[in-house]
């Protein structure tokens, strides 16, 4: 299927006169999760980051390092796998023709992809969409979040945004980024897998209108509730005429998730300045009701995943497949009625399959759970209202030595970030530091950040804030992030201790908070290996979760956690 449509795929090349051709994971919207995913199309790549370009002769497919195995599993018998890390300037295209899609890439992304000794050529019919003529197209209406829930109404929100515009002596921002927009007027919708994403973009002013680019069919509800006028609903193939037609000199758009497409188009009538969209850091910044509703969704989390652990602990007479296991575990999740869908495919990897950083089972490629082995489960939910993500490793029988020792160390790491003195470690780089420097002891390391933004009832993830050797953000009150090292052995086993983690202010001293309310297998722990600092802190966390989880547990799964606390 996947040479059919590659070759499909090459046989177009004539009429356009290209060499050959890149597909992103990405879609029109920059979205994370997209309903259709070209690169899978093209390359049977399931990944969350990468991108292909396929020549006449040879396709190529760039990911990085959480990837590359998992990529050679899925494609490497059609693709060359290159580590998108190591690539600075793609001289394997010199003084080829390579075609796009305006549509799906930046004018950053294209210079960063190829240089000068490319030739680049826009071609704004999707040619994967015309070889996969399947293409899902969401119908369904955006909703409302009430006040109560978020915590802030869209009116004093546009007000931060048109002071911010004032400020930089511009006449509009353009926000191309679809969870920005869902922030700002307190929306969401049912365009993408796992994310309550609205897909559309917004042109804001200077002082008292904003414009919604999307079709009218997806906002019925949102004028009804007169939330909007139809005056201010723009359809996309009327974008140009209404640029055109507004009046003023300057206009900010974001670097990082404005097309080509758009950029050619604004150009023609505005001088554009191009910054940061300033949502992305009022969004990282959760005020005390979207912490209160996250808080709320951690305990009905922690419960499923505590069921789900005391339950696969204590299997004892049938064997059992990684795509059981999630599903189990989904099935948990699905008994809470706040519980919506996932944010995220589940993982859930037995030996080797630990080791593959985003690996899924399916129902026809999954593994009988070995009880030899050490499980990692990574998994996460959206609930009303609130973004989940955990990742616990599970042993079913005596661990060896060597793998306790390194669960140890991943987990001092872990413990390390959470208690970080933020005004010593005010930024991610910082603590990425920290988290590494029991494993780095004994010569191992990650090769994955080690924390990244969550979004509340958005994203899963979300930046600009993060933990990670090059991301220097300073930490403010409110931001929530994940808490993940980790440790991998290709073919062998993985090992990762995740929990979402929020900063937290105590009179004029910020220090993170867990939202994760869930047990770490204790069977997996070296306790020679921690200090009385790190084994209180640990039993304080377990009594935490049996405080708040044991009301909602049968007896047996409640007398299995309380052994955490003795």
């Amino acid at each position: 299927m996947i040479n059919n449509r590659i070759n499909t795929l090459i046989s177009k090349f004539k009429k356009y006169n290209i060499d050959g051709y890149v597909i992103p994971k990405n879609d029109e919207f920059f979205s994370e999760y997209s309903a259709n995913d070209r690169l899978k199309t093209i390359s049977n790549f399931s990944g969350s980051a990468g991108y292909s370009i396929i020549l006449k002769k040879k396709n190529y497919l760039f990911v990085d390092g959480r990837y590359t195995i998992q990529a050679k599993k899925e494609a490497g018998k059609n693709f060359q796998i290159i580590d998108s890390h190591k690539i600075i300037n793609c001289n394997l295209f010199k003084n080829l023709s390579i075609g796009f899609d305006p549509k799906f890439f930046t004018s950053i992304q294209i210079k960063k992809f190829f240089d000068k000794n490319n030739k680049v050529k826009s071609i704004e019919k999707n040619l994967i969409d015309q070889i996969n003529l399947r293409q899902v197209k969401p119908n369904k209406p955006f909703f409302s979040l009430n006040n109560k829930v978020v915590g802030e109404n869209y009116k004093t929100k546009i007000k931060k945004i048109r002071n911010y515009l004032n400020k930089n002596r511009s006449d509009y921002l353009f926000i191309t980024a679809p969870e920005n927009v869902a922030w700002l007027l307190n929306i969401r919708g049912h365009d993408n897998p796992n994310s309550p994403i609205p897909n559309c973009h917004l042109i804001i002013d200077n002082k008292n209108s904003f414009y919604l680019i999307t079709y009218k069919n997806k906002v019925s509800r949102l004028i009804t509730e007169k939330k909007l006028k139809s005056n201010q609903i723009i359809e996309p193939k009327n974008f140009n005429k209404f640029i055109l037609n507004l009046k003023g000199k300057k206009i900010i758009i974001d670097r990082n998730t404005c097309s080509i497409f758009f950029e050619n188009l604004i150009k023609k009538k505005f001088k554009i300045l191009k910054k940061e969209d300033p949502i992305y850091l009022l969004k990282s910044l959760k005020n005390k009701i979207e912490i209160k509703n996250m808080l709320k969704s951690h305990i009905f989390d922690g419960v499923a995943l505590t069921k789900f652990i005391h339950w696969i602990k204590n299997i004892n007479k049938k064997k059992i497949t990684e795509f059981e296991a999630q599903n189990k575990l989904e099935n948990f999740r699905k008994k809470n009625k706040e519980y919506l869908y996932p944010s995220f495919n589940t993982i859930a990897g037995t030996g080797g399959n630990g080791a593959i950083v985003h690996y899924r089972a399916t129902k026809k490629n999954t593994k009988k759970i070995d009880k030899k082995d050490i499980f990692l489960c990574d998994s996460g939910g959206q609930y009303k209202y609130g973004t989940t993500d955990v990742t616990r490793t599970i042993c079913f029988s005596k661990p060896k030595k060597n793998i306790k020792n390194i669960f140890t160390r991943v987990l001092k790491g872990h413990i390390a970030v959470v208690k970080s003195d933020l005004d010593k470690y005010s930024s991610g780089n910082l603590i990425d530091i920290r988290a590494r420097k029991f494993l780095k002891e004994i010569n191992l390391d990650y090769q994955h950040g080690t924390g990244h933004g969550v979004g509340f009832f958005l994203n899963v993830h979300e930046g600009p804030q993060g933990i990670s050797k090059l991301n220097k953000i300073k930490l403010l009150e409110g931001m929530i992030l994940s808490n993940e090292p980790g440790y991998y052995r290709k073919d062998k086993f993985g090992i990762r201790i995740e929990n979402l983690i929020y900063v937290k202010r105590n009179k004029n001293k910020l220090y993170f908070d867990n939202l994760t309310l869930a047990p770490i297998d204790k069977d997996l722990i070296n306790f020679d290996l921690l200090s009385d600092d790190e084994k209180s802190y640990l039993w304080k966390y377990n009594l935490d979760i049996y405080t708040k989880l044991h009301k909602y547990l049968n007896s047996s799964e409640k007398r299995w956690l309380a052994t955490f606390i003795q």
